[in-house]
């Protein structure tokens, strides 16, 4: 039976992508930015989370949204699944996103998504991304849009340590914009590894903004040890214990 809701989730997410990204090829390029990123990420992702729940099973419960500052920032999450990327858009938004160049290839979605001005880099040239990142991610943090980075870099099986790389909290602090740290256990029901899934309820837990003392490299590396530190705490009281010694 969960064999069948698996195959039918995955039917009507690769529909629902191909269909909407051809649509909004046609209307988005007409329309501001604001209204693109509502259109083309905010809503297709609520609707990607909309299917996991009534299909698969996937519930959540958010805890924290009372540290998420006023002013935009750099959200440094951890990252276990594909669940994650989907929600974080409608928690913290407008939001761009730190992706691999090769997802803009993606027929129509991937094509309508570069529409919404993502950060898409390319991961075989560490040092260009690290400053595309920072260009980009200071042009859009001054546009008072959120940016979202995955610090680890890939998705990491529940109960392994976050660790995290310094490019978003170099980010924050070369425009002393917060940092919010976010731990969640979505890998727990959606696997990193195969189609699988499990029904059960994913906790995102938001931390307190970490505000960053200056744009120098002490600073950087402190910001990104209390954000890493808070996630792997935030992890241990989720279940997924750190496997630290």
């Amino acid at each position: 039976m969960m064999f069948a809701r698996v195959v039918l989730f995955y039917l009507l997410l690769s529909a629902s992508a191909g269909i909407w990204g051809l649509l909004m090829l046609v209307i988005a390029p007409f329309l501001p930015y604001p209204w693109r990123y509502y259109l083309i990420v905010n809503r297709w992702c609520r609707f990607a989370v909309w299917l996991t729940r009534h299909i698969v099973g996937i519930r959540y419960e958010v805890t924290g949204r009372e540290n998420i500052p006023n002013q935009p920032g750099v959200v440094l999450a951890n990252h276990q699944s594909t669940w994650e990327t989907f929600f974080l858009q409608q928690v913290f938004s407008p939001q761009t996103t730190l992706i691999k160049k090769e997802l803009l290839y993606v027929p129509f979605f991937g094509w309508a998504f570069a529409l919404a001005r993502p950060i898409a880099i390319d991961r075989s040239n560490a040092r260009d991304s690290l400053k595309q990142l920072s260009k980009a991610g200071g042009e859009r943090l001054a546009e008072g849009i959120w940016i979202l980075v995955f610090p680890e870099g890939t998705r990491v099986l529940p109960g392994q340590p976050a660790k995290f790389s310094r490019g978003g909290a170099a980010l924050a602090c070369a425009n002393m914009a917060p940092v919010v740290p976010v731990a969640h256990n979505a890998g727990e029901f959606w696997p990193k590894a195969g189609w699988g899934k499990r029904p059960g309820k994913v906790t995102v837990m938001i931390g307190p903004a970490i505000y960053p003392k200056g744009p120098d490299p002490r600073s950087i590396v402190e910001v990104n040890r209390q954000a890493e530190n808070w996630v792997n705490q935030a992890l241990e009281s989720l279940g997924t214990p750190s496997t630290q010694p």
